[in-house]
């Protein structure tokens, strides 16, 4: 198992360009099923997430080649339907594979996900979407089973707005017999991007990225080339890491109009920014300023990013509140704030943080992808010696490569053996 080892007090300066979306990848990979043939994916990012999900598509008869950076998938020989508990129980995005296997053979077994540390993710409002267009299901020892003669379609409301949940019945709803609406979808830029994909694919979709969406459901689809968007939150985590340790960096290859709530907060905080169609360049504060946030559905301030802000705001001038609407456990990572030096008050959904000149160097445990983030941004600014960040498979789950690229603005961090 690895660590990562931190001597913070350096500003980071240089540019970094940012790597495919995570949650952009997975929903395109799945839905490669659709359509059988050679499907070309670009802008995939080398990520743990990723490979387990080829893992999981491998089993079912999948291939994958990597060609430069083009990942090449043969959804030509699909021999099985079954996601099994050993690979899902690792990443619970892997239920993203029941649509697309419903929708284009009729029957599906997998695994319920299991646990989440950040909070329950339930996916109840994806079985009783598929159930109201006609898929049969039942539970035998952790697995859904479910199969349908064929999918039809149905006017879906959704109790919340659900990322998940959206992706997974748009992508059973391209090949049902009939119109499928789904209302209060979510709107996420990640399901923006599926959309683009799938209507290269052939398929008839209207609304995506407004929380209803129309799908004309057509009797098949044809397998295309397609690059992901790149990943907001990654770039996001750059933006805060710049402005934290008041340097200057440049981060290119990013979608500024995905990420304008946190544009806005950053800029409360003091940093300047100056915004281009495709990078934004920080220049960090001499003083941070205290800001509020409270996190909610796109595109409202993003759950993926309140660890790494409520890191920036510990060493902000003030106090700041900081409310989480999202997940219910997703404070976990203030206990390990608090070994290096963090101020901060929780009461139920809210943590209040009274921002200090400093942070100190300690180690710290990750306990789940974005609070490993969190850590690595307030071992950049501690000071007194060494930060080190234990258990960071987290990490590799979602962002590529992450050290190198703070190495490359020059952060003294490396990876190390435990």
């Amino acid at each position: 198992m690895d660590k990562i080892v931190i001597e913070g007090g350096v500003p980071l300066k240089g540019t970094v360009r940012v790597s495919g979306a995570k949650n952009a990848a997975l929903p395109v990979l799945a839905a490669t099923l659709l359509a059988r043939g050679i499907h070309r994916l670009h802008n995939i990012p080398s990520l743990r997430d990723v490979e387990t999900m080829k893992k999981i598509m491998s089993r079912l008869g999948v291939g994958f080649e990597q060609e430069m950076d083009t990942l090449v998938v043969d959804s030509t020989q699909v021999v099985d339907h079954e996601a099994p508990y050993d690979l899902v129980k690792t990443m619970r995005a892997s239920i993203l594979l029941l649509g697309p296997l419903l929708a284009s053979y009729g029957k599906a077994r997998i695994s319920l996900p299991g646990g989440c540390a950040i909070g329950a993710r339930p996916i109840n409002l994806h079985l009783k979407a598929l159930a109201e267009m006609g898929v049969d299901m039942h539970l035998d020892r952790g697995y859904i089973n479910a199969q349908a003669k064929f999918l039809k379609g149905a006017e879906i409301f959704f109790d919340i707005p659900t990322v998940t949940g959206t992706e997974n019945i748009m992508m059973a709803a391209v090949l049902a017999r009939g119109t499928t609406v789904l209302r209060n979808a979510a709107k996420e830029p990640e399901i923006q991007d599926l959309a683009e994909y799938l209507r290269k694919m052939g398929a008839l979709i209207q609304g995506a990225g407004t929380d209803t969406i129309v799908i004309e459901g057509v009797p098949e689809l044809k397998a295309v080339d397609h690059a992901v968007i790149p990943d907001r939150i990654e770039a996001g985590t750059f933006m805060i890491a710049a402005a934290m340790t008041r340097g200057d960096v440049r981060i290119e290859k990013c979608r500024p109009e995905h990420m304008t709530a946190l544009l806005e907060k950053v800029e409360s905080a003091g940093a300047k920014l100056d915004v281009g169609q495709e990078f934004i360049r920080v220049l960090g504060p001499e003083t941070i300023q205290s800001v509020d946030i409270k996190t909610l559905p796109y595109p409202g301030f993003p759950t993926d990013l309140q660890a790494q802000f409520m890191a920036f705001m510990c060493i902000a001038e003030g106090w700041s509140m900081i409310r989480e609407t999202i997940f219910e456990n997703r404070f976990i990572h203030v206990s390990e704030l608090r070994r290096m030096g963090a101020d901060i008050e929780i009461n139920s959904n809210q943590a209040l943080v009274r921002g200090k000149e400093a942070l100190l160097a300690a180690p710290v445990m990750a306990t789940d992808l974005r609070a490993s983030a969190s850590l690595i941004l307030a071992g950049l600014v501690a000071k007194g010696g060494r930060t080190e960040v234990h258990r960071i498979y987290h990490l590799d789950r979602g962002y590529e490569a992450l050290e190198k690229k703070f190495r490359d603005l020059g952060a003294n961090i490396w990876r190390e053996k435990e």
